[in-house]
């Protein structure tokens, strides 16, 4: 009966790994058509910010991944280069820091574009809890706390979609409890369908 129930374990276990690996190979490959489709915007949006602000196009910030180790996640740079390393809604007059282009950038969710590369080198998923700042403790410990931090974080999320920045910290995690309990192939559909209907509404965000 042992060895029986061992076997079966070892059965699902190898089941489970299997679909896992798929499933981050066919992101990778989806991240790299994407990259290849939208290149020439990629393209288009770097010119605009180099004519409208300057060097650098691409702004890297320290960023907690998967099981809390800090990782460097791209985005179009939208805020003039003095700006403070603090998430956006936590600076006093933050509209002063960001560039008009920027503005408009934020507004589209078109900054988030570089992190394609992150999925494509394995660091973020399309789907999962967005990636805190290495200095957002409140977050980090909360998502340590129930288990979130063993997820690889995505570009779109269950928060972004049911709050994004009108949300507290409590409330994110909690969106992010019911993902990590509840994930499927449906609740995914419904993620990314919500956020191209979030993006084009441009609600509630504030940075």
């Amino acid at each position: 009966m042992g060895k029986l129930c061992k076997k079966n374990f070892r059965c699902v276990y190898e089941c489970h790994r299997k679909t896992l690996k798929l499933l981050i190979t066919m992101n990778k490959i989806f991240s790299l058509f994407l990259i290849i489709l939208l290149s020439p915007m990629l393209l288009l949006v770097s010119m605009i910010v180099i004519l409208s602000s300057g060097l650098p196009v691409v702004h890297w910030s320290k960023r907690v991944g998967r099981k809390n180790q800090i990782f460097l996640m791209p985005k179009f740079r939208t805020m003039k280069n003095n700006t403070p390393q603090k998430a956006t809604h936590l600076l006093k007059n933050n509209e002063n820091y960001t560039t008009k282009f920027g503005y408009f950038l934020r507004k589209t969710s078109l900054d988030e574009l570089p992190q394609l590369f992150c999925i494509l080198n394995g660091k973020m998923n399309f789907i999962g809890p967005r990636p805190a700042l290495f200095n957002q403790n409140d977050l980090i410990k909360l998502r340590t706390l129930h288990s979130i931090h063993m997820q690889k974080p995505g570009i779109t999320g269950l928060a972004q979609v049911n709050g994004r920045d009108s949300l507290s910290v409590e409330q994110k995690v909690e969106e992010e409890k019911y993902y990590l309990k509840n994930k499927s192939f449906k609740l995914n559909t419904y993620i990314l369908l919500f956020t191209i209907f979030k993006i084009f509404k441009s609600d509630d965000i504030s940075h």
